[in-house]
């Protein structure tokens, strides 16, 4: 979870490279192409990509979508970290889209402002940042996430791209993992596959949180979990594990030696070998779509 700890974790990430947080995160979408080359080329030959606009009831969402130009493939709805839609996550869909699946990565900010929202993860963290969510974080509720994953759902079966003979994944990073469970009990007939990574709020005292949901859902799930995440809430796995296996569901639960973020591309905790093993997994798991 992105908490004072995990900041002062990516303070030391940053000074280990030689780099403080401004000037960190006015690498933007530049900085791309040296922190996690060669994942920043834009959209390669036989990829369509293009900013979309998903009608929910709350009014109109922004994604992006990306996918192969030609045929149809299984599809994926990508829920971003707390920094929402920006480049990072538009190279991470172009790469799960090199892949064979059609991606849509969605503003979850939608009812507050167009995306981007941020340019890089550490702005959020700014007072401006701070300052910028303050009023926007409050209006993600879960039924308002389980609001904007079936309208998701509905508008990634009306594409042409979009193979409905197949089930729908789900990924998230960050605040975004729960969100992917949320998309699982949204639209349980479609839904198949849900991936978090290092996903804060998986497991609560609440009725209805997201572990709490795995029964009401079809889904298979990989839980790809920090190790510093880990330490603040050790129980949190064997919470994970008992509530997929008592709901019948299949699981990956996984504790990776890096740190909260790590999947990221433009965290300064990004570990790209950490990442690419857990970006497999997750293409084992959509492999059951």
């Amino acid at each position: 979870m992105c908490d004072d700890l995990t900041a002062i974790e990516e303070e030391q990430a940053l000074d280990a490279r030689g780099i403080d947080r401004r000037s960190f995160a006015g690498l933007g979408a530049a900085g791309l192409a040296v922190l996690a080359a060669p994942l920043a080329a834009k959209a390669p030959a036989g990829l369509a990509e293009q900013m979309v606009t998903v009608t929910t009831p709350d009014g109109k969402l922004d994604a992006f979508f990306v996918h192969p130009a030609k045929g149809k493939h299984p599809a994926v709805i990508l829920w971003p970290d707390i920094a929402g839609l920006r480049e990072a996550y538009k190279v991470m869909a172009r790469r799960l889209a090199a892949d064979g699946h059609a991606v849509l990565v969605l503003n979850q900010y939608y009812r507050s402002a167009q995306a981007p929202h941020f340019n890089a993860i550490t702005e959020w963290r700014t007072p401006e940042g701070q300052a910028k969510l303050r009023p926007m974080i409050p209006l993600l509720t879960a039924a308002a996430i389980e609001s904007d994953a079936k309208a998701a759902v509905a508008w990634l079966d009306g594409q042409k791209s979009v193979d409905r003979k197949r089930g729908i994944g789900s990924s998230g990073y960050c605040m975004g993992g729960p969100f992917t469970v949320r998309t699982a009990h949204a639209a349980p007939s479609r839904v198949r596959a849900a991936a978090s990574f290092h996903g804060g709020s998986l497991v609560t005292d609440k009725p209805d949180s997201p572990h709490q949901l795995l029964k009401a859902t079809k889904a298979g799930y990989l839980f790809a979990i920090a190790r510093n995440d880990d330490a603040r809430a050790p129980g949190d796995k064997d919470a994970l594990r008992e509530a997929a296996k008592a709901a019948g569901r299949p699981a990956e639960v996984e504790v990776y030696p890096a740190d909260h973020g790590w999947c990221t591309v433009d965290s300064p905790v990004f570990d790209k070998g950490q990442a690419d093993r857990a970006w497999e997994r997750m293409l084992v798991l959509f492999k059951t779509l």
